[in-house]
């Protein structure tokens, strides 16, 4: 038939991301699938010749391609809570957006939805919007009750992502001393353009020698793992090093250097191995 796409996606619970693509999928492939099922003879033909139940399939794409975009954008390995907060906190506040739009019956945020609409001339689109109001609501509910506290984002840790925004001090939180200690840090002109060209983490660590209660302070805040990101990999990892042929092999090196992001130097290791020589 001229189509993009040759097949459809499979959902599985294990490769949770691929919900949203199956989706739009799906949807781009409704027509191809709609005569598949017409030939088949099959009750569910009838499902793409309602037009109601086409716009809840496109508003379905687009809210699970957000979700995955959102998933997304919190893995890696320089992930701290901080930062996964404050993402949090944004697709919240998009969601409220979200819903602002929809009440006046524009559905121009859910790109799928809103072309299909305007292709199909729909009739029933105020019916859509207060369906589609109603799932908003919930799940903007579901996650803030999930996320207690990220609606009320803590500002006393805004100079640990950076302590050179302009009044940072005035909401730190710190004692006295430490205040001072950052006032005389967020003046430093030379430490400020440092960094610009690091991340945060390597920015605390540099400058533990010379401020180093105020760098743990940082270091303690931004340590603890933020998403089971790290363990998916490590995971991940062992299941391709370890297998039935290779059972009895001990993971530990070769764990650390898959998962690591650190390159080996390879100099100092072939240093300490003793070369064959010929006798």
């Amino acid at each position: 038939m001229g189509s993009e796409h040759q097949h459809l996606l499979l959902h599985t619970e294990v490769r949770w991301l691929s919900r949203g693509k199956i989706l739009n999928r799906l949807f781009e492939l409704r027509q191809e699938v709609h005569m598949y099922l017409l030939e088949q003879k099959s009750a569910f033909s009838s499902l793409f010749e309602n037009q109601d139940w086409v716009c809840r399939l496109a508003y379905l794409a687009d809210i699970f391609d957000k979700l995955n975009d959102l998933n997304l954008s919190m893995q890696g390995f320089r992930t701290d809570e901080l930062s996964l907060n404050s993402k949090m906190c944004a697709f919240i506040k998009k969601l409220e957006f979200w819903l602002k739009k929809v009440q006046r019956n524009s559905v121009s945020v859910f790109p799928t939805l809103d072309k299909f609409a305007d292709d199909s001339e729909i009739d029933n689109l105020n019916t859509i919007c207060d369906c589609i109001r109603e799932r908003l609501t919930k799940l903007r509910d579901e996650l803030v009750s999930y996320f207690p506290s990220i609606m009320n984002q803590d500002r006393t840790q805004d100079w640990i992502q950076n302590p050179f925004v302009e009044d940072v001090t005035s909401s730190s939180g710190l004692s006295d001393k430490l205040t001072e200690n950052l006032i005389e840090l967020a003046s430093d002109r030379a430490l400020e353009l440092k960094f610009q060209n690091v991340t945060v983490f390597q920015f605390w660590l540099k400058v533990k020698g010379e401020y180093k209660e105020l760098s743990e302070i940082a270091m303690s805040a931004l340590l603890p793992f933020g998403s089971t990101y790290l363990c998916e990999v490590s995971f991940s990892a062992m299941s391709l090093i370890k297998t039935k042929h290779r059972n009895r092999l001990s993971v530990q090196n070769d764990l650390i250097i898959a998962v690591s992001d650190i390159e080996p130097r390879f100099d100092n290791i072939l240093a300490k191995k003793q070369p064959k020589v010929s006798h």
